[in-house]
């Protein structure tokens, strides 16, 4: 990113920001602590595409939020060994399921499987974090995490396979 500093005399420094798609953002900083954002979509274009009035501390709660002061994206390479690891699958109940009609903890799932069941759609909604007591019915699809060979054990279960 390119960054380009300039005096304004009598309001204060302009700081100009290129960054790698050529987009251009511009900060205005005056010596009353008003600051002023605009955005250009394109180096070239001499109007902004918006602007936006920022006082000190919201100028300074913007900037720690891009320096990541709440949320750390995790770095790619993290992701996927994530990813590599760990499977989300959503699964149909079939009926032929020994665990049809059966509480999630009945079922003993994860002690079968391994794979933590973290949700239920059943007839269009959702149920999030359903409970061990949450009964399970044909046609529920459960939406399971776990590793690959894990998810692949549950699915058997689920297909009435295992």
């Amino acid at each position: 990113m390119e960054v380009k500093m300039a005096d304004l005399p009598g309001i204060g420094k302009k700081m100009t920001f290129m960054t790698a798609q050529r987009n251009m953002i511009v900060l205005i900083i005056h010596h009353t602590g008003k600051r002023e954002l605009y955005f250009f979509a394109h180096e070239d274009n001499d109007e902004p595409d918006f602007s936006i009035n920022l006082t000190a501390d919201e100028t300074r709660e913007l900037g720690a939020q891009l320096l990541g002061a709440v949320f750390q994206p995790v770095d790619n390479d993290k992701m996927k060994m994530i990813k590599n690891k760990m499977v989300m699958e959503w699964i149909e109940l079939k009926k032929n399921s020994p665990i049809v009609n059966k509480t999630i903890g009945e079922a003993n799932i994860r002690k079968k499987t391994g794979v933590s069941v973290i949700g239920i759609v059943r007839e269009g909604e959702v149920q999030a974090s359903p409970e061990v007591d949450e009964v399970l019915y044909q046609g529920d699809v459960l939406i399971a995490v776990g590793k690959q060979e894990q998810i692949d054990r549950f699915e058997r279960l689920c297909e009435g396979e295992a």
